[in-house]
């Protein structure tokens, strides 16, 4: 079974930042993609990034390019999403998932997903 701990949420004001971390086995960082989603209140969960394992290529959802930076640290075992000018709108519970295969689709990874239990972010002011 994957885990994936995700840690970083807290509340910012819109236009602030966040980095959020997803603390993951060395063997899942190094063969199986990794991606952030997010499920606000009343909606879907979406995915917001993904990063492969292979060669460490990021993919993001329209609604995040350019704000947001997902990337990978291998001595420590943690993936990252560095959220920046943020906004109301990305208020929502942010999840670390795991696919079951290396390579990212669009924003998402591959496959069956192995999720993490969630962290919240609150943009406000």
């Amino acid at each position: 079974q994957v885990q994936a701990v995700e840690s970083g949420g807290g509340l910012v004001q819109p236009g602030g930042s966040l980095r959020l971390s997803c603390a993951v086995s060395e063997y899942t960082l190094n063969y199986y993609a990794i991606g952030w989603f997010r499920q606000a209140p009343g909606k879907e969960r979406e995915g917001v990034s993904c990063i492969s394992s292979s060669d460490g290529s990021t993919y993001y959802a329209d609604s995040v390019k350019g704000r947001f930076t997902t990337s990978r640290d291998n001595a420590k075992n943690m993936v990252y999403l560095q959220m920046n000018s943020l906004k109301p709108e990305d208020t929502a519970v942010y999840y670390c998932g795991v696919g079951d295969n290396y390579y990212c689709i669009g924003h998402e990874p591959v496959g069956a997903i192995g999720w993490g239990q969630g962290t919240q972010v609150t943009v406000s002011s």
